[in-house]
C-alpha cells in the first residue's frame, strides 16, 4: 500500500526556495538602491496616517491605511534586505558623521 503524498510539506519547501531566491536577488542589489527603497517607506508611512484627515468613508480610510502601511513595511524590509548588515552599518556611520558636522 502506498503512503499518501504530503502536499503541504512539498509546497512549503517550494515556498522556502522561492523566498530564499528572492532574498538572494535583493541582497545582490546595490547600496544606493537599498537606501532609496528604504527611504520610500517614509512617504508611505506618512500617507498611511495622513489619509485619516480626508473627508472619506471609514471603509475607504481603512483600505487606504492597509495599502499604504503594507507598502511602507514592504519597502522597509526590502530596503533592509538589500542593505544587509554591512550596508546598515555603513548607512548608520554616514548618518552619524553628518550629525556631528
Amino acid at each position: 500500500m502506498q503512503e499518501p503524498v504530503n502536499e503541504p510539506q512539498q509546497s512549503h519547501g517550494a515556498f522556502r526556495r522561492a523566498l530564499s531566491s528572492v532574498k538572494r536577488w535583493l541582497a545582490g542589489l546595490s547600496f544606493r538602491t537599498g537606501v532609496i527603497v528604504l527611504a520610500l517607506c517614509v512617504p508611505c508611512y506618512i500617507f498611511s496616517f495622513a489619509q485619516m484627515a480626508l473627508p472619506i468613508s471609514a471603509q475607504a480610510k481603512g483600505v487606504l491605511w492597509v495599502i499604504f502601511f503594507g507598502l511602507a513595511k514592504t519597502f522597509q524590509y526590502g530596503g533592509l534586505t538589500i542593505l544587509g548588515v554591512e550596508g546598515w552599518k555603513r548607512l548608520k556611520s554616514r548618518l552619524s558623521r553628518k550629525r556631528k558636522a
